[in-house]
């Protein structure tokens, strides 16, 4: 099977890049795990977060937004001190913020699904990229919605962090043309 050249040959990578990469999600707590995990891979790699995922989905209650909008200083310590995820004090406080924004936005338009999709009017966008060089790091609609995003009071939502989260969320398909996903 011929996969993206970026897939390693680490099973948690290859088993991501196969099932979710990629697809199209459309449920508001994956949406907002997705907000979280990318947020926290910022100057890392995406697989050591992938490693930490589950760990994540355990001391995030599950990634619900009303549940992480509510932490308080007491909790945030506690996550600071854990070892099993990225303990960075801006990551941990921006993941807080970003809740308390996502469920601002979950009301103005009454789901994020329906906020985040309305940017590619609910479809994704096929891309058509012969490697992975020809990938871009962030675009025009990236710029776009990161702007939006900060402007609504966000932060670890920068262009590239966001075409990351356009890939993860399915809102672009950059699955290469030899991919075996690309379909």
């Amino acid at each position: 099977m011929q996969r993206c050249a970026w897939v390693t040959d680490d099973e948690i990578y290859k088993k991501y890049h196969d099932e979710e990469w990629g697809r199209p999600v459309h449920d508001d707590r994956k949406l907002f795990e997705f907000l979280v995990l990318e947020g926290a891979q910022a100057g890392l790699s995406w697989l050591t977060v992938l490693k930490k995922r589950e760990h994540y989905k355990k001391v995030f209650d599950g990634f619900n937004p009303e549940k992480v909008a509510n932490y308080d200083d007491k909790k945030i310590q506690a996550l600071l001190n854990d070892a099993g995820i990225i303990r960075n004090k801006l990551k941990i406080n921006s993941a807080v913020r970003n809740a308390k924004v996502f469920l601002k936005i979950q009301q103005e338009f009454g789901s994020f699904d329906a906020y985040i999709w309305g940017f590619v009017a609910g479809k994704p966008v096929i891309n058509h990229f012969k490697s992975t060089e020809d990938v871009p790091a962030k675009t025009v609609l990236s710029d776009r919605i990161s702007k939006d995003l900060q402007k609504r009071g966000m932060n670890f939502v920068g262009s590239t962090i966001v075409y990351a989260y356009m890939q993860a969320i399915g809102m672009v398909n950059d699955h290469t043309l030899d991919c075996f996903c690309r379909a």
